[in-house]
């Protein structure tokens, strides 16, 4: 049974990933491949990349491309997302002549067999359910012994920038999809206003209270880490950096987690940590199932 959070977590991102001019940012689409580059290291040409292939919330089939491109032809792939994303993930793989199937479905319920898939990806969604642990080990379920499982799930963020979130989230909720897109806009445009400034402060010393550490910070990325995120990169268009935002604050389901928990669900569901990646936005995991 699908939870009401669940339900409006599909719709904000139906709505999202069908916003293709954001998607296709010639900017947002180059940070996407540094970054995920940066979290998962080169995936294109691993050992393990072979045979079945699970994409457990592929979305647009965005990150998916982004890491592994033309290689997912010498794989078995099958995206699962459960919003009607696939149909603009179908249509992308299509474009880029890269074979693919697709199934709509929720990734903690998934109609398929256990220990099947050679390879699980899921990149920034696992958060996105009504339970980050219970997504993991859930699809950490269908990896075969010795498969591959990579994922990335948000971290715990400064206090305040904490309460912000579930702030403007809670805000939202009572907005269609469409409604959200344009509340949020001032936000963006508020980001990249402090981008613009282009300006340096210092923190003479910790603010432990605030999780605030010492230091000369950019104003754009202080106010973002600490505060309020409005993101900014000056090689975006508006529409990239916009669709940042919003898949940051619409959907009702987005946990945070910390490295601590994450390791500990990993063990628990059998899978032993072969890379991890840790920065201030998220935890990106390369496992191998045992």
């Amino acid at each position: 049974m699908t939870s009401e959070a669940q339900k409006q977590t599909a719709s904000a991102f139906g709505y999202q990933w069908h916003q293709r001019n954001a998607v296709e940012d010639p900017g947002f689409a180059s940070h996407a491949r540094d970054w995920l580059y940066k979290q998962f290291g080169e995936v294109r040409t691993a050992p393990w990349l072979k045979g079945k292939m699970l994409d457990a919330g592929c979305g647009a089939g965005y990150s998916a491309l982004q890491m592994f491109g033309e290689a997912l032809n010498q794989v078995d792939y099958l995206g699962v997302d459960i919003s009607n994303s696939i149909e603009v993930a179908e249509q992308r793989f299509k474009e880029r002549g890269v074979k693919g199937r697709f199934m709509q479905a929720d990734i903690t319920n998934l109609p398929l067999p256990k220990d099947h898939f050679d390879v699980a990806i899921s990149n920034g969604v696992l958060h996105h359910t009504d339970s980050t642990e219970v997504a993991l080990k859930a699809v950490a379920s269908h990896v075969k012994p010795d498969g591959r499982f990579l994922f990335y799930v948000y971290r715990k963020k400064s206090p305040v920038r904490e309460f912000t979130d579930d702030y403007v989230r809670g805000l939202l909720q009572g907005m269609t999809p469409e409604q959200a897109w344009e509340a949020v806009k001032p936000l963006t445009k508020l980001g990249i206003a402090l981008g613009e400034l282009d300006i340096d402060i210092t923190i003479p010393e910790d603010v432990p209270l605030l999780g605030i550490p010492a230091g000369k910070m950019n104003l754009q990325r202080f106010f973002y880490w600490h505060f309020c995120k409005a993101f900014y990169r000056a090689d975006y268009e508006f529409d990239g950096m916009h669709l940042i935002n919003f898949d940051w604050y619409a959907p009702k389901n987005a946990h945070r987690q910390s490295p601590e928990q994450v390791r500990q669900w990993c063990a628990e569901a059998g899978l032993a940590i072969e890379r991890e990646f840790i920065d201030e936005a998220g935890i990106a995991i390369i496992a191998r199932r045992t």
